[in-house]
């Protein structure tokens, strides 16, 4: 959403400039200068200044102008390659073998980042309906603290609690957003009975047991101890890192985010970096084990202070267990 809105800025800027220079000429006023013109149009709001220049017939027959119609072409090329990019909702599913005498389905939702796909998320509660999930889990990052919307993070929390049960642990973005805003948030998404907050929490059935770790407990978790081997244990945490930590705990499905695929995904290469800057990591998507533990690592959905994806598609993730 950041591009979006930096888009939309800066061709409105180039417009209106377009607007008052030639209202400037008409009077005899003090002209603004043709490098600020093209300027606005080269850093992103050559689709503003093209308008500018036909609507109100200025700057047409300046040859140096010539060059904002083909930049309007190009920016328009670039914005619908990111948009895509960005908004393209693809659903990954993998087979999860715990050992239980029946079937389910978990959909996991990390990093939304407060992105809109449609309206009231319309498109992305579609796919998650469509998968038919037994319950939901929400990874961490539901919330960006540089473009922060509560408004969108509670709509959707209260639709997907609607599809089936949701649960809910924090991420680094939440951690940073940690306040009475924040906390008025989790207090009016607790009245609803289908969303259940798992920081440092654990819920058991009477087949397995979902354990949550909030993302600012990472470093020094102490909630509660390992689990035995009673019960397989699913464990919702944002970072993947933490590989020793979940198997301390007797982990045996981690689902974890954060890493939004490495942003940019290399054929033949992988993932470019981590938010820790990690360039080329080993790990940024996909489903791994580590002894007898099984962790998948969601790119996400949306993102934060690096506004585009490169061949690293928004997805939600389908666990089908058995």
């Amino acid at each position: 959403m950041i591009l979006v809105y930096y888009l939309i800025l800066v061709n409105l800027v180039a417009f209106i400039l377009y607007g008052v220079d030639k209202a400037y000429a008409k009077t005899g006023a003090r002209r603004i200068p043709e490098k600020t013109l093209l300027f606005w149009a080269w850093i992103g709001g050559s689709i503003g200044a093209f308008l500018g220049m036909k609507i109100f017939h200025h700057k047409t027959l300046k040859a140096k102008f010539f060059v904002v119609p083909v930049l309007a072409v190009l920016e328009i090329i670039i914005c619908c390659f990111c948009l895509y990019q960005n908004y393209h909702l693809t659903v990954s599913e993998y087979d999860v073998d715990l050992g239980l005498g029946r079937d389910f389905t978990i959909v996991q939702v990390s990093d939304l980042h407060n992105q809109i796909f449609g309206i009231g998320e319309s498109a992305l509660l579609k796919k998650i309906e469509a998968a038919d999930p037994d319950f939901i889990v929400v990874t961490g990052d539901l919330i960006d603290k540089t473009h922060t919307s509560y408004s969108i993070a509670q709509t959707f929390m209260v639709k997907a609690a609607d599809i089936a049960p949701v649960y809910y642990v924090t991420g680094n973005h939440e951690a940073w957003l940690n306040g009475k805003k924040f906390e008025a948030f989790k207090t009016e998404l607790s009245h609803h009975t289908g969303i259940h907050f798992l920081d440092d929490k654990y819920y058991e059935s009477d087949e397995y047991i979902i354990a949550g770790i909030a993302d600012a407990s990472l470093d020094s978790f102490a909630a509660y101890p390992a689990f035995t081997d009673e019960k397989p244990v699913i464990m919702l945490a944002h970072e993947p890192q933490y590989t020793g930590l979940y198997q301390s705990l007797g982990a045996d499905l981690v689902l974890t985010g954060h890493y939004h695929g490495g942003q940019i995904i290399i054929p033949g290469v992988g993932g470019l970096v981590s938010p820790e800057f990690e360039f080329l990591p080993d790990y940024y998507e996909g489903m791994r084990t580590f002894g007898d533990m099984t962790m998948i690592l969601s790119r996400g959905l949306g993102n934060s202070l690096a506004p585009v994806r490169i061949n690293d598609y928004p997805e939600l993730v389908v666990v089908k267990v058995h």
